[in-house]
């Protein structure tokens, strides 16, 4: 799967990442490790966010250090995924999310690019000390779990998330 790389949001990908948005817009789905994606119609607002986010001293309050990438098909330079990767726990990361949240644009799933931006990004979450990660995932999202166990996740257990009352299994991979 080398025909995939993983680059860092900058000017180049607005379109693209309009593109993205609107496909997971248009198909009622969520965008998960995209940071918050889906509250900026203008892609720019977007990229200032997650550059805010990858720094300390431009952290908003109650987010944690982030870094998000892009998961871009070079021959033709389609975004296809998105993988964002946070450094540490906030209580909601720690009980829900964990530190990797990633999604596969809708119109690509089935290829393997979620497998493919879960295994690359574990280097990265090396780099950076940690020994273990945990990832989550909707119950009713077995493409995810397949994703996550193929990464060497191991099953925790399953929590309820009351504010979007849904229910989501916990996973730990070893580093």
């Amino acid at each position: 799967m080398d025909m995939l790389c993983l680059a860092k949001p900058d000017k180049q990908y607005l379109q693209q990442i309009a593109s993205y948005r609107q496909d997971f817009l248009d198909a009622g789905s969520s965008m998960d490790g995209c940071g918050p994606l889906r509250r900026f119609d203008d892609p720019m607002e977007w990229l200032l966010q997650i550059e805010a986010m990858s720094h300390l001293e431009t952290l908003p309050d109650g987010k944690v250090l982030s870094t998000q990438f892009l998961c871009v098909r070079p021959e033709d330079g389609r975004l296809v995924g998105m993988i964002q990767v946070r450094h540490y726990f906030n209580d909601y990361l720690e009980k829900y999310a964990g530190h990797i949240g990633y999604s596969v644009r809708p119109s690509e799933r089935q290829k393997g690019y979620g497998s493919w931006m879960l295994r690359e990004v574990l280097p990265y979450c090396r780099s950076l000390g940690l020994d273990k990660i945990l990832v989550a995932c909707l119950d009713t999202n077995p493409a995810s779990r397949k994703i996550i166990l193929s990464a060497g996740g191991v099953y925790e257990s399953t929590v309820h998330e009351p504010d979007r009352d849904i229910n989501l299994e916990r996973y730990w991979i070893t580093l």
